[in-house]
């Protein structure tokens, strides 16, 4: 079976943390900026994390190999629960 390609812009635009959450920056942040209100501007900054069911389709479809780091905290959790 051939390898699975991760898309680049997905590459560009998230990072997975260590526990398989999905970290994006806000959209609307890079030019005209004299037209947006200050509460939006502010908004803006820093990145956030995606929802449960957005992050599921961002590693199941677009990042395929980043999909290990978020099984390996599971499998390890469910071993600790059975010891």
């Amino acid at each position: 079976m051939p390898k699975m390609k991760t898309k680049s812009g997905a590459k560009k635009r998230f990072r997975v943390t260590a526990g398989g959450k999905v970290k994006f920056k806000a959209a609307f942040a890079r030019h005209m900026q004299m037209n947006k209100p200050k509460k939006m501007k502010l908004k803006t900054r820093g990145s956030s994390i995606l929802s449960a069911v957005d992050t599921k389709i961002i590693l199941d479809n677009f990042l395929p190999y980043q999909r290990k780091r978020k099984n390996k905290k599971a499998a390890s959790a469910k071993s600790a629960a059975a010891e």
